[in-house]
């Protein structure tokens, strides 16, 4: 049967990167319009994996979850698609404040979108813990191996290549020995063998770029 620890990687890298970029947003100079195209494309690389994070649940997961434990999992299904609808709306602020601050690099669009990022993570942070506490035994308990590592494989072909490792880095952060053998478990062993090593080194070049230690450190 499937083994979803991996999943907390996922969630942890959410749990540290959102917040960061919130910082990062508020502590770019004003008009400094270089600065805020990258911060902001930043933002919208986090959002992206958000979202398709959920897509590779409502297509791949809840079907199936439905279909073979629908009295364990139809009383999650309200909490869910609440969490999911309120996700949905605040992400999409997060999309339209980062596109006009891309375009001004005013002070004002900086602050909007600051605090749009800051006003997503509650909610997130909620809805990743309900998966936490009630979905991913459901997942092991119904899913088997070979279809929970197909929900991680479509969402690695939808992510751009230029992307996928420093994205894979950002999971690969701070995880546990533990999270990551699950993750290796569902990663084919040459995307895996490529992936494990060049991501950290990715994901750091990447990270130092846009000054996330420096916002990390100062929290």
């Amino acid at each position: 049967m499937a083994d979803s620890r991996d999943m907390y990687l996922v969630h942890n890298a959410f749990r540290r990167e959102f917040p960061a970029a919130a910082a990062l947003v508020r502590t770019t100079s004003a008009n400094d319009g270089v600065a805020a195209a990258r911060v902001a494309d930043h933002v919208l690389i986090l959002t992206g994996l958000l979202n398709l994070h959920h897509a590779g649940e409502d297509e791949k997961v809840w079907p199936k979850l439905m279909q073979r434990g629908p009295r364990e999992i139809a009383p999650l299904v309200e909490t869910m698609e609440r969490q999911h609808e309120g996700l949905h709306e605040a992400l999409g602020e997060v999309e339209s404040r980062s596109h006009a601050w891309r375009r001004s690099a005013t002070a004002v669009d900086r602050d909007a979108l600051a605090a749009a990022v800051e006003a997503l993570v509650p909610p997130m942070l909620e809805h990743l813990v309900t998966e936490e506490t009630h979905l991913l035994a459901l997942i092991d308990k119904y899913l088997t191996d070979k279809e929970w590592a197909e929900v991680g494989a479509a969402a690695m072909a939808t992510m751009p290549k230029n992307r996928l490792p420093m994205a894979f880095g950002m999971v690969l952060r701070d995880g546990t020995p533990e999270h990551v053998a699950g993750l290796r478990a569902v990663i084919p062993g040459p995307a895996w063998f490529v992936l494990s090593r060049l991501g950290p080194g990715a994901y750091t070049r990447y990270a130092r770029r846009l000054g996330l230690d420096r916002v990390r450190s100062a929290a």
